[in-house]
């Protein structure tokens, strides 16, 4: 993603002003969900029908430097919004943890490999196993391998 690439603010308030208080602090504020006190990473990503920039705060779920995005959408019956975006362009992704800042590939994961970074998401957001419980889609995970340089 290009640094003049348009950024198009997400259409939800809170989504919205979080986005700018994380980002504008240099990932020193911000870094909760609301009033949770849970940790949550800024993901940058295009949007698959715009090409335009898209950001989004998810749960932290950070494993030996690897992270787990799920596209949880509170136990909705549909995917969020920037679950197509990632499956549409999967090496056009940033994270932001706290103030490091880096690019990852995604790959949709499933068996095994799911369930144990299923696991690892319930433990750091534990509304997760909730959310599953109320919906019939499986909860897509995302895992996200830092590019090296």
């Amino acid at each position: 993603m290009a640094v003049d690439d348009e950024y198009i603010p997400s259409p939800q308030t809170w989504v919205r002003e979080q986005v700018e208080k994380y980002e504008s602090s240099g990932g020193t504020e911000a870094l909760t969900l609301r009033d949770t006190g849970l940790p949550v990473v800024l993901m940058t990503m295009r949007g698959r029908k715009s090409g335009k920039i898209r950001k989004v705060p998810v749960m932290r779920v950070e494993h030996d430097g690897l992270y787990a995005i799920v596209a949880s959408k509170g136990g909705s019956d549909t995917h969020p919004e920037w679950y197509y975006n990632l499956k549409n362009n999967p090496s056009e992704v940033e994270i932001q943890d706290a103030t490091r800042k880096f690019k990852v590939t995604l790959k949709e994961i499933s068996g095994e490999e799911r369930s144990i970074w299923w696991e690892r998401a319930v433990a750091a957001y534990p509304p997760y196993a909730e959310y599953q419980a109320k919906t019939k889609r499986l909860i897509p995970v995302f895992l996200a391998t830092p590019v090296t340089p």
